[in-house]
């Protein structure tokens, strides 16, 4: 199963960065090369422990429907996000996060594994992990450009 990790340090209090990293309505922005929409359970605002959120966007040219739930959620520290549908045979998403010499230490450990056995595997090897590993650097650097800048402030302020 491929495993994808990914840190990211940020010029930011922490529960602004885990906050914004589990905001609907920002992970919309940082996902506009996929025109990526929450198109059931969660639908806008900060998703939480035990909610769902199914996103519908467009991946290698096909529009395609994920399911996560929310399964682990230690505020400002740690959420966990598990496909419960969708092209993967499986999906695991830890946001870690940690409160280090005035910044914030964002790590991502993404893992999953491609469904059709060996051929997903070497799909897995040759292309997704590749293809997942700079989809995630890009949503690393919006949510860094933005939790330091005041742009943050729509996302999380009433």
């Amino acid at each position: 199963m491929p495993m994808i990790e990914l840190q990211t340090t940020i010029n930011a209090p922490i529960e602004r960065c885990f906050d914004l990293a589990r905001s609907i309505d920002f992970h919309v922005v940082t996902t506009g090369k996929t025109q990526e929409r929450a198109v059931g359970g969660r639908m806008s605002g900060l998703i939480g422990l035990d909610e769902t959120v199914t996103w519908r966007a467009r991946h290698f040219g096909v529009w395609q429907e994920l399911t996560v739930k929310v399964t682990a959620f230690d505020r400002p520290r740690h959420f966990q996000d598990v496909m419960t549908k969708g092209a993967f045979a499986s999906m695991r998403h830890d946001h870690h996060f940690e409160a280090r010499d005035g910044a914030t230490i964002m790590l991502d450990k993404f893992l999953f594994q491609s469904p059709m056995g060996l051929l997903g595997a070497a799909a897995d090897r040759i292309f997704l992990k590749g293809y997942m590993h700079r989809f995630l650097v890009e949503r690393a650097g919006i949510l860094r450009a933005t939790a330091e800048s005041d742009e943050w402030r729509p996302f999380l302020e009433a």
